[in-house]
């Protein structure tokens, strides 16, 4: 075996020597953390792309129909950020203008129930709002919501470090006089080889007996009855079946156990499924628990999402999909402030090859 199959062969093992050590390389995925400036919230995720969103203030009543407004911007030389608006029941129709301290910094066309600001005319209003009082979006001349801007310069800071900007031309607040070459590259997502599923097999409901077994293996048996949701099966291979089965449920969340079958109908055994990255909520002996789960097979895509509350201003979500051997985590997001933010932001994200 030649060196560069060695090298391969290790790197597949998550080993390589370093000084007489075997040192384990971790895969494991790593979703950000989010950091919250007073009325503002903002996540990087490992890509270095960064979103930041308002948040009501604390303590303040809540309007009637609020909007909400965020700053995105990618990593990396090139990418210029983006400021956006959203309402909680659409913005209508017409012409978005942002106003600070009454005077107008920007406009766009409501699109798709949003307004977004792209190019120098959102650099220039997202420096605006850091350095700004009072933030007003108007439709058709109109204002529909004072999003709070406190907090809004401290994000566009912390934006401007993680991704390498600050002291550089292309920094939002943070200038310097270093040119777009001193910005760090854009780091690059993993790719997650996905495992095409069959889509020909419909695996048969389990019996009384099999669902008495994983009901104990699991501990959800008090929790499912005959009257609730039933365990929905999904064929992996010809011989794995992703079973979700019902393990409780509360006002706005639902609870199931990811489950992996083999064997014929009627003596099927089971696993927990593997996962590289748990789920957002796990019981404390460690077992994945998915919170108001779907499977799509043509994608070969396992979702969960738990919302914090009822109206979903809080709560975290995680996408995977099956590599053949356990779901592989590719997209995570987070909101960790119920203050409002029905846009949870990104703290994960990977590429999927078919």
């Amino acid at each position: 075996m030649g060196a560069k199959a060695k090298l391969v062969v290790a790197l597949a093992a998550g080993l390589i020597a370093v000084g007489g050590q075997a040192l384990t390389i971790d895969f494991r995925p790593r979703p950000s953390k989010l950091e919250t400036y007073r009325d503002w919230t903002i996540a990087c995720d490992n890509r270095a792309r960064c979103e930041a969103v308002s948040l009501f203030p604390e303590g303040g009543e809540w309007p009637e129909k609020p909007v909400m407004v965020g700053v995105v911007r990618d990593a990396g030389a090139d990418a210029d950020a983006e400021v956006w608006a959203s309402g909680s029941d659409g913005l209508g129709h017409g012409a978005v203008s942002f106003h600070v301290d009454g005077r107008k910094i920007a406009s766009a066309a409501v699109k798709d129930d949003e307004a977004r600001i792209l190019g120098p005319q959102a650099s220039a209003l997202a420096i605006a709002m850091a350095r700004g009082s009072v933030l007003e979006v108007r439709v058709n001349d109109v204002i529909v919501g004072r999003p709070s801007i406190s907090g809004v310069a401290a994000a566009l800071r912390f934006m401007d470090a993680r991704q390498g900007r600050a002291g550089t031309v292309t920094a939002l607040l943070a200038t310097g006089p270093l040119g777009r070459s001193a910005v760090r590259p854009a780091p690059k997502a993993p790719v997650i080889q996905r495992a095409a599923v069959p889509q020909d097999i419909r695996p048969a409901a389990l019996w009384r007996e099999e669902l008495a077994a994983a009901g104990r293996m699991t501990q959800c048996a008090e929790e499912w009855s005959e009257d609730g949701p039933q365990p929905q099966l999904f064929a992996l291979s010809r011989s794995q079946t992703l079973v979700l089965l019902p393990c409780g449920s509360g006002a706005y969340n639902f609870n199931s156990a990811p489950l992996i079958a083999t064997g014929v109908a009627g003596r099927r055994s089971f696993a927990w499924a593997l996962f590289d990255f748990p789920p957002g909520w796990n019981p404390d002996e460690g077992n994945p628990m998915l919170v108001n789960a779907g499977f799509t097979p043509e994608t070969s895509r396992l979702d969960s999402f738990a919302k914090g509350r009822g109206i979903g201003d809080c709560g975290g979500s995680e996408s995977y999909v099956w590599d053949g051997a356990r779901f592989r985590l590719i997209e995570a997001t987070s909101m960790g402030e119920c203050r409002g933010a029905w846009h949870w932001l990104t703290t994960w994200a990977a590429m999927v090859s078919q």
